[in-house]
């Protein structure tokens, strides 16, 4: 049994972790960089160990030595930094503490997207043609590969993801120049310069499967979620189920994903990520061997807390034959500190407060926040600029769709520009509650019409400087 558990992580995934441990009766260790001395996951853990500088997370060493210095029996990676790096993962295996993920040997099969993919291909998992670029990145190897170059074509990096290595190819004058601005990105992002193409599904919806294993040899397929909404690359909002999928084709994708997992002897939470055509077929993207950052909208359709299910199948729990069956509907906003142009915002939060949420991190719960940010806190510029996630449940799509925009628009976000205005305007536009998505949809309707107009705004700031000098007036000793 679990006694102490570190987690190789910050912020909001790290206070996600620390919640379930809390409820499992798990001492709690955090980690932290001189960046993150005052932030929310070291108050909240009953041990915290400082790193160092700002991208000492991403030191393998300085994590295992944090576990053994205060205690540690396991460590959990969240999601992001280490968490699939086969290297740590057999690092904290070898240091005698028990790991919450996959073995070392299922992480690294799926680290390479052209590997894992040829792999998928050997377990009879659709995939589409794949035409590797070697490490030096350079377009010529592609041409000689493709005497006759198709477009469209998505260049892609097989080490990494978040939409870094990525670029489309419209016209094949622009291939040379694409290669090497991905093989330059993908490089600097990832350590690794290669690089593989594969045809652009145009119109296409982004599918992933949550599955769930253990070491007895139960898998579990925990349904579809859809991330179709994504800018540049980027998921912004994912719910599950997804509003294209049917039941058979439901049944079809979860076999897709089971075969997955067993063709390289997985255990532990991860998801199948799937291309859904606009003709219905479906095809392998990649293998996150970690548990998403969407996560969620999965724990409240099926009424589970995966991040307990992961410690306990790290205990040598068996799962039920069977998992739990859905029920309702779930959407979940990433709420980031970014301009309408994408570029993240830094200073001081002066207030966060979302009215209306049943809790924070709350297991069913009608609507959900799990932030890593609190009022008075600041932002920097050394990690991802996500300050929280808004989960709605409802019975149906629809009621989701208008409790999340309607506590989104509600919201009390002070000192930062973010991206809410853009979230409720998804949330509200009818195409999006028609459930016609596909990737494209941010390329298709890319402004945002502010919540608040400049008569709204002038007004609030009337306002607020009049309950100021109000509360001052009444303040004073004389």
């Amino acid at each position: 049994m679990i006694e102490r558990l570190l987690v190789a992580n910050r912020g909001e995934i790290a206070r996600r972790v620390f919640r379930t441990c809390r409820e499992l009766g798990i001492g709690t260790v955090a980690v932290f960089s001189d960046a993150d001395a005052s932030a929310p996951h070291v108050a909240e853990a009953d041990r915290a160990v400082r790193l160092g500088a700002p991208l000492s997370y991403l030191d393998p060493a300085l994590v295992v030595d944090a576990a053994r210095r205060a205690g540690a029996d396991a460590v959990h990676p969240g999601y992001g930094f280490l968490s699939e790096n086969a290297a740590f993962a057999q690092a904290v295996l070898d240091a005698g503490l028990t790991w919450i993920g996959p073995s070392p040997e299922a992480v690294a099969a799926m680290g390479s997207k052209i590997e894992a993919k040829a792999l998928m291909a050997e377990a009879g998992v659709p995939v589409l043609p794949t035409f590797p670029i070697g490490p030096g990145g350079l377009a010529e190897e592609l041409t000689r590969q493709l005497p006759e170059v198709e477009t469209p074509l998505l260049i892609k990096a097989s080490a990494g993801g978040g939409g870094r290595g990525m670029r489309v190819v419209r016209d094949p004058a622009d291939l040379p120049a694409a290669v090497e601005a991905a093989h330059r990105e993908a490089l600097a992002a990832f350590g690794d310069g290669t690089l593989f193409a594969e045809p652009l599904l145009e119109g296409a919806r982004h599918i992933e499967v949550q599955i769930l294993a253990d070491a007895h040899g139960t898998v579990w397929a925990l349904g579809e979620r859809e991330c179709s909404i994504q800018r540049r690359h980027q998921k912004v909002i994912e719910e599950a189920p997804s509003p294209a999928v049917t039941p058979e084709l439901r049944r079809e994708l979860c076999e897709a994903a089971i075969r997955a997992a067993r063709a390289i002897g997985y255990v532990g939470a991860g998801t199948v990520e799937f291309l859904l055509a606009a003709g219905g077929g479906f095809h392998f993207l990649e293998m996150n061997t970690r548990l998403q950052v969407e996560h969620p909208v999965t724990e409240a359709v099926y009424g589970v807390d995966l991040v307990r299910l992961q410690i306990e199948v790290a205990e040598g729990v068996q799962l039920a034959a069977l998992p739990p069956s859905p029920v309702g509907h779930a959407i979940e906003a990433r709420l980031y500190a970014e301009d309408a142009d994408g570029r993240p915002q830094t200073g001081v939060l002066h207030r966060f407060e979302v009215p209306g949420v049943d809790g924070e991190f709350a297991l069913g719960a009608r609507l959900r926040l799990d932030s890593g940010v609190v009022s008075g806190g600041e932002v920097g510029v050394h990690y991802d600029p996500m300050l929280a996630k808004v989960v709605a449940y409802a019975q149906t799509r629809g009621q989701a769709a208008r409790r999340l925009a309607g506590a989104l628009a509600r919201a009390r976000v002070h000192g930062l520009t973010t991206n809410r205005d853009l979230l409720v305007t998804v949330l509200r536009h009818p195409e999006f509650l028609s459930g016609a998505l596909d990737t494209g949809f941010l390329d298709r309707h890319p402004s945002t019409a502010p919540l608040a107009g400049p008569q709204a705004v002038r007004l609030s700031a009337l306002a607020a400087a009049v309950a100021a000098a109000e509360g001052r007036r009444a303040a004073a000793p004389v």
